[in-house]
């Protein structure tokens, strides 16, 4: 019987690549973050240590990566580590904002200052944003009852019925100019409109709606577009070829279809125009009243307040000033909270 011998010229490959270490990110940012805190300790300043240490976290891991994992990883190394480092960048003010809002906010919240307003009816009676949580919410609910209709209509008309004629391109266009328009361009017109039909110096919260839906209404048309053009055509046709109207099937498919996206889109519009302020200070105007009509006289809302608490400057207005911010901060959390709720309920079931 013959041996089979192995040829000596035979190379062996091996079909696993070398690796770093499970925690080599993390070792790498330790000693990163080591070397920012020394030239911290050492009086560098705290924006160019953590420059620095970023830096060194950039450079150190992809090289180590070259040396053991080859070009190949080292790539992805950097390209992971730059996503990673833009994320944190980005969270830093975030953080910072949030952290502020309730270190000198929250303790400010208490049950006299959400349910008392400014106007005083004994000399030592306590002061609250009670009116300015009511205007607030008053004023941004007249903005969402103003431009969702006529946000979500349009975007049916431009994905279901323009099809890119000449009416669905001066409609896009006009979308496009109106997410550019400055906020104090939009209290300007509330107030020429209003003061046109109504006369001088005349003032309500719904002049605010009105004045917050022209920043409102293009936010929505473009989510709700967005969203209704990532709906299958699929669905469309099956139900076109089951004999289904075309209303019936935008109204019973594609807009429950796409209602989650949909409801996102009016969250996050609604939450750009809750904390305008300039529109508000020309046509709703500001009062201590609490003022529960939308229609008739000042609404005072919490930007506004806010805003005329730091124009004052003594530590009291400040610490009102803290509360509102941090109240405000509150309501936009509540509705993104209530808007996913509602989404994951209204949203077509899975089998």
């Amino acid at each position: 019987m013959t041996m089979l011998q192995e040829s000596p010229d035979r190379v062996h490959i091996s079909l696993i690549q070398p690796r770093l270490p499970q925690f080599a990110a993390l070792i790498i940012a330790g000693i990163a973050a080591a070397l920012g805190l020394l030239l911290l300790v050492l009086g560098t300043g705290l924006v160019p240590a953590v420059l620095i240490g970023a830096l060194v976290f950039l450079v150190a891991l992809p090289l180590w990566s070259f040396f053991i994992e080859g070009r190949r990883g080292a790539t992805d190394r950097l390209m992971t580590s730059l996503i990673w480092t833009t994320f944190f960048i980005a969270l830093v003010p975030l953080v910072s904002l949030l952290w502020r809002v309730i270190a000198k906010g929250a303790g400010r919240i208490d049950g006299t200052f959400l349910s008392y307003s400014f106007f005083k009816t004994q000399i030592d009676q306590p002061v609250g944003i009670y009116h300015a949580i009511i205007g607030t919410l008053l004023v941004t609910l007249g903005a969402a009852v103003i431009s969702v209709p006529i946000g979500v209509m349009a975007a049916i008309y431009l994905v279901e019925y323009g099809k890119k004629n000449k009416l669905a391109k001066a409609i896009t266009f006009l979308v496009d100019v109106m997410t550019g328009i400055p906020s104090i361009v939009a209290g300007l017109f509330a107030f020429a409109l209003f003061t046109l039909i109504f006369g001088p110096a005349y003032v309500s919260g719904f002049g605010g709606s009105v004045a917050l839906s022209l920043l409102m209404i293009p936010i929505v048309v473009r989510a709700t577009e967005e969203m209704l053009r990532l709906v299958p055509d699929d669905l469309r046709e099956a139900a076109y070829a089951l004999g289904t109207p075309k209303w019936k099937t935008i109204v019973k498919i594609v807009v429950p279809t796409s209602l989650g996206g949909i409801l996102t889109g009016i969250t996050l519009a609604t939450s750009r125009v809750i904390g305008e302020t300039a529109p508000l200070l020309l046509i709703a105007g500001a009062t201590d009243r609490t003022n529960m009509n939308l229609f008739d006289g000042a609404m005072t809302t919490l930007p506004v307040l806010i805003y005329g608490q730091n124009l004052r400057g003594d530590e009291a207005a400040e610490a009102i000033a803290w509360g509102a911010a941090f109240v405000l901060i509150l309501i936009v959390m509540v509705l993104n909270l209530v808007a996913r709720i509602v989404g994951k309920i209204f949203a077509p079931k899975k089998n």
